[in-house]
């Protein structure tokens, strides 16, 4: 049995290119027969988040029979089914397709291979079903942002992935530090050590953002489309929303990217020092942070401008527009 869905909706995570698989596309739900109706609802549930769900039905050789046709497969079965029938297949991380489990009660979602190039991603996108998503890749796991992590929030891909192996022990030493961003054209020699990040999309625009703790989502969505009515620009345009890391938990600012399905990318003290806006902020007499929502929006963007100053909603959040 096979199903398939074809979205050009050019604001969801699925729809840029990928040369490393990080994000997954084209995905397979395995289901046994009687599991089917299940299988259903799962690609209901997730149609628009990917170009294809084709749903196909368990026998003992369908990962075999399948591999390297789809991005990730959803395996709707235990994982030592799944474990088995896939181990003899793998061969390389970066090439071979991620394989997600969850339960026929979508009590958790499992990545078990490829955690990093969509499994992850699977897992985090059912949890819209009341999945609890159980992810042991070490970044997420110790709750950081690998290098994976953020390529996807920046709406960018890894170029050379043997390279993740040492950014990403970094990352759990807190080593790594934000992003560098260099626009051509430039040479740019590296070593082993570096993970080259390449853009999906050009000329897109940064929403940075600040808030008084506690903010709610609705507060967020709102705030972002009027300061949007005030440029050229609409969420199409947007790479990614930027703040500060003091915000990484704000979940109000976390929900309401998650329904735009935009990536969150957050920026230390000291980076947003060095990108301070020209509007005066009183948080860096209180606490020595600069004004978040210019600082973000400038620190994030290509060309590290802005595009529109620091607006205010609510007195709850603020917004300014980098690019």
């Amino acid at each position: 049995m096979s199903s398939g869905t074809d979205n050009d909706d050019d604001g969801r995570h699925c729809s840029t290119p990928d040369s490393d698989g990080e994000v997954a596309e084209e995905i397979a739900i395995v289901a046994f027969e009687r599991k089917m109706e299940t299988a259903e609802e799962i690609s209901d549930e997730l149609a628009d988040r990917y170009e294809t769900i084709d749903i196909l039905e368990y026998h003992g050789d369908v990962f075999e029979e399948f591999w390297g046709e789809y991005d990730c497969f959803v395996g709707l079965m235990a994982s030592g089914i799944a474990m088995r029938k896939t181990a003899h297949l793998l061969d390389d991380k970066w090439d071979d397709p991620a394989i997600c489990v969850v339960d026929e009660e979508l009590t958790w979602a499992i990545p078990i291979t490829g955690g990093h190039h969509g499994a992850n991603q699977v897992a985090q996108d059912l949890t819209t079903m009341g999945a609890v998503p159980a992810m042991t890749t070490a970044s997420e796991a110790a709750g950081k942002q690998g290098v994976e992590s953020r390529a996807k929030a920046m709406d960018a891909h890894v170029v050379n992935g043997d390279s993740t192996v040492k950014t990403n022990l970094a990352v759990l030493d807190d080593d790594l530090g934000p992003v560098a961003r260099l626009e051509g054209p430039r040479a740019v020699l590296v070593g082993d050590d570096v993970t080259v990040l390449k853009r999906n999309t050009q000329n897109g625009i940064v929403v940075g953002t600040g808030s008084v703790s506690g903010a709610d989502t609705e507060a967020f969505l709102a705030a972002w489309e009027e300061a949007l009515e005030g440029t050229e620009y609409g969420f199409a345009d947007v790479e990614f929303v930027a703040t500060a890391t003091r915000k990484a938990e704000e979940e109000g600012l976390l929900e309401a990217a998650r329904e735009l399905d935009l990536g969150v990318v957050t920026f230390d003290r000291e980076t947003l020092l060095d990108h301070e806006g020209p509007t005066p902020s009183k948080s860096k007499e209180l606490i020595g942070w600069p004004g978040v929502s210019e600082a973000s929006a400038i620190a994030g963007g290509a060309k590290q401008e802005l595009v529109l100053e620091k607006r205010s909603y609510e007195n709850e959040v603020t917004v300014a527009i980098g690019r």
